[in-house]
């Protein structure tokens, strides 16, 4: 059981961890904190993904979307980069 909650932690780390080093160096888009406060707000984006599953009138439509680990990948990659984007825009310095 302890294996299963780290292999579903790990996968949220590393979904976070993509979204953290798309948006920053291959977008190149200003982060307050550069790659370390978009990986912050990604990690968080991710988690919230996740437990966006569990509200029940969105649970069928992504359920089936995608299941890696027992963690919706869909719903991660979109909560974390919809995070990361909003974060960026109020952030950047105009």
């Amino acid at each position: 059981m302890l294996f299963y909650h780290f292999t579903v932690g790990l996968t949220y780390v590393v979904i976070g961890l993509g979204c953290a080093i798309y948006f920053v160096f291959i977008l190149r888009k200003p982060v307050l904190g550069r790659f370390w406060g978009a990986l912050i707000v990604a990690l968080v984006g991710s988690f919230l993904g996740g437990l966006f599953v569990i509200i029940e009138p969105f649970s069928k439509i992504i359920k089936w979307l995608a299941d890696v680990n027992g963690v919706n990948i869909f719903a991660s990659l979109f909560a974390a980069l919809v995070l990361i984007t909003i974060f960026s825009r109020v952030s950047s310095p105009k």
